[in-house]
C-alpha cells in the first residue's frame, strides 16, 4: 500500500505563487512516477505535470507550461509542484498521484495512476 499526503495549498492573489508537496510512504518510492492532477468544481479531473522516477524526464500540461514546475526528492519520498504567475483558472483541488512505472508514457491518462493522495485546494483570486 500507499499512502500520499498532499499539503501547500491555499489562497493566493493571482500572479502569486504556491510550492504544493506530496510525501509518500508504504513503497520504494524512488521507484515510480509520479503525476500532479487537479479537479476545479464542475469540471472533471485534468492532468497537471508528471516526473519520472529519476526526475529526468518532465511532461506538463500545456496551460501551465512554463509557470508550474515538478520536481522530486526521492531522499526525502516527496514530490513537489512550485506554481507560479498563478492565474484564477488554476484555482482547484490538486491531486498527488503514483503509478507503479517508472516512466511518465501516457502520464496524462488517470487511468495508469494506481495511487492518489487526498486533495489540496488552490484558490487564486483576481
Amino acid at each position: 500500500q500507499v499512502q500520499l499526503v498532499e499539503s501547500g495549498g491555499g489562497l493566493v492573489q493571482a500572479g502569486g505563487s504556491l510550492r504544493l508537496s506530496c510525501a509518500a510512504s508504504g513503497r520504494t518510492f524512488s521507484s515510480y512516477a509520479m503525476g500532479w492532477f487537479r479537479q476545479a468544481p464542475g469540471k472533471e479531473r485534468e492532468f497537471v505535470a508528471a516526473i519520472s522516477w529519476s526526475g529526468g524526464n518532465l511532461y506538463y500540461e500545456d496551460s501551465v507550461k512554463g509557470r508550474f514546475t515538478v520536481s522530486r526528492d526521492n531522499a526525502k519520498n516527496t514530490v513537489y509542484l512550485q506554481m507560479n504567475s498563478l492565474k484564477p483558472e488554476d484555482t482547484a483541488v490538486y491531486y498527488c498521484a503514483l503509478r507503479l512505472s517508472p516512466n511518465i508514457i501516457s502520464a496524462h491518462n488517470s487511468d495508469y495512476y494506481n495511487y492518489w493522495g487526498q486533495g489540496t485546494q488552490v484558490t487564486v483570486s483576481s
